[in-house]
């Protein structure tokens, strides 16, 4: 995949910094060799917004899709290790950071975690909110909703 530099979404935002998406694009590289693991995932949509939680195992990486909208991800609890613009953080919940048009992460998580996304939006289904706020992927291992193509590993 090629990465545009000079990409912008929406009402002309800059896209994340390149050289990071470029790391988690090889990380998922290696990942798709092993097998995979489907994270327990709840989708609520309220008053114009999409929050999205997303339950891991401890010693579990996940790496997600590359998402066109700015939007908060809050690690509510556990410890992660997540790739950012400025590098990767180790991050132990609470704590809230704003996404950029054009990320992409990757999260290991040390401990049990749970990490939460919301999203401004006017959808009220999920197939409308990841249409709008998820770039299309062939590649990823995931179909819509965090659900495995091929179960290997829960």
């Amino acid at each position: 995949m090629v990465i545009n530099p000079v990409a912008n979404y929406g009402a002309g935002l800059p896209a994340a910094t390149p050289a990071m998406r470029a790391r988690v694009e090889a990380i998922q590289a290696e990942m798709v060799k092993h097998p995979q693991y489907e994270p327990e995932t709840t989708h609520t949509f309220h008053a114009g917004m999409y929050c999205r939680q997303v339950w891991r195992a401890a010693d579990v990486t996940i790496v997600g899709k590359v998402h066109k909208c700015e939007h908060f991800y809050y690690v509510v609890s556990g410890t992660v290790l997540i790739t950012t613009d400025d590098g990767v953080q180790r991050i132990t919940g609470p704590h809230l950071l704003c996404s950029k048009p054009g990320t992409k992460r990757a999260v290991y998580s040390e401990t049990d975690a749970l990490c939460v996304t919301f999203h401004r939006t006017d959808a009220t289904t999920l197939e409308q909110a990841e249409a709008e706020m998820i770039e299309p992927e062939p590649d990823s291992q995931f179909l819509l909703g965090n659900k495995l193509k091929v179960k290997e590993l829960t």
